[in-house]
């Protein structure tokens, strides 16, 4: 039996309540490293050079567009702890996510009806979801650095992904202009932790 761990247990979804994140449309997603380690590369003159580690993260995250069909790529950049991307979303609606990013349980299961206990039903992110994509992009780019660098099961992503819904248009523009400023902006980056400070 696992033991209580008070970060795990009482953790709370960052995702958007009632949404389903099977949806067609188009999210912005952020994925920052384990403890935000510079491990991609370093910004040089407003540009991004690429560590070994950076080359496999920019191949996953093309590879991973490329082998799902329900998902489409937009403008993304990849900075020395983090990456922004535009994910679209072509799903025919028969997927449905939870609020928590995890596939629901189907109503009515329970021990009687299936011969297994609510913490035997499976759970991780529905298939063509969103979670789905992170997950297998993670999963793949964790597996390439940690046997390049020779330290099976090292932590590479922090365990969650930050994810807003774009709405309209103007709001996919604004963020495309986000995405390609983000070098020129990683000195008062947030996720830098050498980032300047601006004086109010």
């Amino acid at each position: 039996m696992r033991r209580y761990d008070p970060e795990w247990d009482h953790r709370r979804s960052i995702r958007m309540p009632g949404w389903d994140y099977g949806a067609a449309g188009a999210y912005f997603v952020t994925i920052v490293s384990y403890e935000r380690e510079l491990l991609f590369g370093t910004v040089v003159d407003g540009a991004v050079a690429l560590s070994p580690l950076g080359l496999i993260v920019h191949e996953e995250w093309v590879a991973s567009g490329a082998i799902r069909r329900e998902i489409g790529l937009d403008l993304f950049v990849l900075m020395p702890n983090h990456v922004h991307g535009i994910v679209w979303i072509a799903n025919d609606g028969s997927t449905s996510v939870g609020a928590t990013g995890r596939s629901p349980r189907v109503a009515g299961t329970d021990v009687r009806a299936t011969g297994r206990s609510p913490l035997q039903t499976p759970r991780g992110p529905a298939t063509r979801s969103l979670g789905a994509f992170v997950g297998g992009f993670k999963a793949a780019a964790t597996t390439r650095i940690n046997m390049l660098r020779g330290m099976p099961r090292a932590p590479v992503w922090q365990r969650n992904y930050y994810e807003r819904v774009i709405r309209d248009e103007r709001e996919l523009e604004v963020i495309r202009v986000y995405i390609q400023d983000n070098p020129g902006r990683w000195a008062e980056d947030t996720v830098n932790p050498e980032r300047v400070r601006r004086r109010p």
